[in-house]
């Protein structure tokens, strides 16, 4: 029989809080934990806010990591349905695109429209989505363990030491000429640092790609967590940034999460109105300013393709890169078929199979292969 004192079941959620936390790299110490605990006896809550302020002055949060902490609280303490989505006021995070007020076109109901997947929608259907229990493949595996060093870098400007180098090290130089007299035996030289390249992805969630949503989120939660400056955003009707969501290292609390920013999973397909969106705000498009650009999208666009022509253009010449992931390409000898696609081939560098996650670590990883500039 265990002589081990068991945690009373009142101090049972406040503990695994303090598990959650420290699962989400969070430094928190047995006396922290003690003192949490103690704060919640004496104060006696009244309400989650007062146990929130407990937790702030005890489990003491980094401030650079409060958005993450009050988001574990809320998806710990209050269930996933009570984390707050603002739909009609527009946080700063979301940017809808449907006008209000449409004669010409009969919204559809959320469980009728697309549900097959197979055709594209421009009318906008509010839905939420759950994600299934996720396992993680070869590929998302791949991706976690070669993405640090094989992601696109860029040359910095700051300096190091190198064999060779178009700098000279000059107060290397001068130093080890003192150990030879005032000789110069060998030159130092220097190179650029490289630092990692932006990176942002754009998913599409509407309705024609809802075979894929759920491994594509799936990979962008890899994504951002094998390597730093990695933004991410989806759209369909309206334009939404997922990356605060995905910081969460747990694979399955972030993509619940991201499931209740996202409002159009499955919806109608604006992409030229969301890419112009995109750009528009100066936040936004300031992520794409030299980056290694991946949309994973079939391109099948409901909207008008002048707009979708003139945004992907005004994308090209912002970043570094821009790559198209459709499912549609289903070959090396792939030619584009859809008007979308057709309208924007002159202006991508790479128009390749986004079919399956394999393939687009595969496109991922080898972007790192490009000329560094």
């Amino acid at each position: 029989m265990s002589t081990e004192p068991q945690l009373p079941r009142a101090a049972r959620v406040f503990v695994s809080f303090v598990a959650l936390l420290r699962a989400n790299s969070f430094a928190v110490a047995p006396e922290q934990t003690t003192a949490f605990l103690t704060a919640i006896e004496l104060l006696g809550p009244r309400d989650l806010g007062d146990i929130r302020q407990a937790a702030l002055a005890t489990l003491a949060p980094p401030p650079e990591r409060r958005a993450t902490f009050d988001r574990l609280f809320d998806l710990h303490f209050r269930g996933s349905e009570a984390i707050e989505r603002v739909d009609d006021g527009e946080d700063d995070e979301t940017v809808r695109l449907q006008e209000e007020g449409r004669g010409d076109e009969e919204p559809l109901l959320s469980d009728d429209a697309n549900e097959s997947g197979l055709t594209a929608t421009r009318t906008e259907a509010l839905v939420e989505r759950r994600f299934a229990q996720l396992s993680t493949t070869d590929a998302l595996r791949r991706l976690a363990r070669e993405a640090p060093r094989r992601l696109p870098r860029r040359r910095g400007h700051r300096r190091m030491r190198a064999r060779r180098g178009p700098f000279a090290d000059l107060r290397r130089t001068l130093r080890d000429s003192v150990r030879s007299d005032g000789e110069i035996l060998r030159l130092g030289h220097m190179k650029r640092r490289q630092r990692p390249r932006k990176f942002l992805l754009l998913i599409d969630v509407s309705g024609s790609m809802k075979s894929r949503t759920e491994e594509n989120m799936k990979l962008a939660h890899a994504l951002v967590q094998a390597a730093p400056n990695v933004e991410v955003f989806t759209f369909g009707t309206r334009l939404t940034r997922v990356t605060r969501a995905l910081r969460l290292k747990r694979r399955e609390q972030a993509l619940n999460a991201a499931a209740h920013l996202v409002s159009d999973w499955d919806g109608g397909t604006r992409i030229g109105d969301a890419l112009q969106a995109f750009l528009a705000v100066p936040r936004f498009g300031g992520y794409a300013r030299g980056a290694a650009v991946v949309v994973i999208s079939d391109g099948l666009e409901r909207g008008e393709i002048d707009a979708l022509r003139d945004a992907v253009a005004k994308l090209s010449r912002r970043a570094w890169r821009v790559s198209w992931l459709t499912p549609l390409a289903t070959g090396p000898g792939f030619r584009p078929q859809t008007e979308g696609l057709i309208a924007i081939a002159r202006h991508v560098d790479d128009l390749v199979d986004g079919g399956s996650s394999a393939s687009i670590v595969a496109h991922v990883l080898a972007l790192g292969r490009r000329r560094v500039a």
